[in-house]
């Protein structure tokens, strides 16, 4: 295991021809109508670890989730099964069941290498029930599983906030550890938040800021970043909190999303007023156009959709000096070609910078694949949930779970020693 990193990889235990269990995140959009998979991203991702496992003559078993109880999107992963099947160019097994008789023969007759997709585990209401890792060791999923595998693996980043059944019951009975997307994810972001190379740079934008407030003042506190770009809602939260009038409409947006973080921003303006970089110019939808306004030009009766020119080359400059950047959200409304611009040049610097440089969040990665920059970026986050956790600091049940079972099972072998 590598020096200061505290959790099991693969590299730690030998898996030829024994029983792994694989949580994976492959909650994926889909077609509400015809229900099929939209975008293979997060397969994609837990790739070099499901290849690994086959190459080291693994059984696989794969658990994951789609959707919730009640919502459209709650299915089979049977289209999982069979995406990730013509993504590997190798026969992947489906089992319509979680943990009954029918999911334990076939996993009881793997074959070295062979992999098993086992059916939604939100089929099961113990999962998303709030228990302790502990407590959901005692579920009927982990008391008919864990006795017929050998390992479990948990490369399930995306949902690492989540104290759920299969992301954490196991870790307390089998041995457990990180997959490689899981790995990755980790060491990355603990290198932007504890050693990121000088200056430091993080970009905000987006249509939500509840929680940039904590994010920004841990960011600055601890000295993690040295300038905090703001475009997107939070910029607009942030001039309104400033005391600019910035029009009724923009102004409701605002306080529908989270009037109650307000008082919070004030106080970090106050605080870090010349670390945290706020747009001079904005660009408005004035029938059906765009029009660039400056912040002295303000309230305005339009929407707010974009960051304004002069922002945007004021951004070029101070990122043009940056070593680390990370990014998390859009400029502005990118899905319009008219408010596509804020997005585009701040992300194509970025992209361009050739610094250590990464990215995070559904809508940032959507418009980083739009681009086509998905290449030129050191490393895009698949979390959403928990990169913000992480980033406000918060522990993540699932790494938790990791430690825990690590110091568990490295007990029990210096005891058999």
């Amino acid at each position: 295991m590598e020096e200061g990193f505290d959790l099991f990889t693969l590299d730690d235990f030998d898996i030829e021809n024994k029983r792994v269990l694989l949580r994976v995140d492959f909650n994926l959009p889909l077609d509400k109508n015809t229900l099929e998979i939209l975008d293979t991203t997060r397969i994609k991702k837990a790739l070099p670890t499901i290849k690994e496992l086959k190459n080291k003559n693994a059984k696989i078993v794969i658990l994951a989730h789609q959707g919730r109880p009640g919502s459209w999107d709650f299915t089979s992963m049977e289209r999982h099964a069979k995406a990730l099947s013509d993504l590997l160019s190798e026969p992947v097994k489906f089992v319509d069941d979680v943990c009954g008789e029918k999911a334990k023969s076939e996993i009881e007759a793997l074959k070295p290498g062979e992999i098993l997709f086992l059916d939604n585990v939100r089929k099961l209401s113990e999962e998303t029930e709030k228990k302790s890792a502990e407590e959901h060791a005692k579920s009927k999923l982990v008391k008919n599983l864990a006795p017929i595998t050998d390992f479990f693996v948990n490369d399930a980043f995306a949902a690492a906030h989540r104290p759920q059944c299969s992301l954490v019951g196991f870790t307390p009975v089998l041995p457990s550890c990180a997959g490689r997307l899981m790995e990755t994810e980790i060491k990355t972001l603990e290198k932007l938040l504890k050693n990121p190379e000088k200056p430091a740079v993080f970009v905000f934008g987006g249509a939500k800021f509840s929680d940039i407030a904590i994010t920004i003042d841990r960011l600055l506190s601890k000295n993690t970043a040295d300038k905090i770009i703001l475009t997107g809602l939070a910029a607009n939260a942030f001039l309104f909190a400033k005391g600019l009038d910035i029009g009724e409409n923009n102004i409701k947006r605002i306080l529908e999303e989270d009037g109650e973080s307000l008082e919070k921003i004030k106080t970090l303006l106050s605080k870090y007023e010349k670390k945290i970089i706020l747009p001079v110019d904005l660009a408005i939808e004035e029938n059906n156009d765009r029009k660039e306004i400056g912040v002295e030009e303000l309230p305005t009766d339009y929407d707010i959709y974009d960051i304004g020119s002069k922002t945007i080359n004021l951004i070029k400059e101070i990122l043009s000096k940056a070593k680390t950047i990370f990014l998390s959200g859009p400029c502005g409304v990118f899905e319009n070609q008219n408010f596509m611009k804020g997005t585009k040049e701040v992300f194509e610097t970025i992209a361009r910078s050739n610094v250590f440089s990464v990215a995070g969040g559904g809508h940032t990665v959507a418009a980083i694949e739009k681009l086509g920059l998905a290449k030129d970026f050191s490393h895009i986050s698949t979390g959403g949930g928990s990169l913000e956790k992480f980033l406000m600091g918060e522990k993540l049940p699932v790494i938790e779970a990791l430690r825990e079972s690590r110091k568990k099972f490295l007990k029990l072998i210096k005891r058999e020693e």
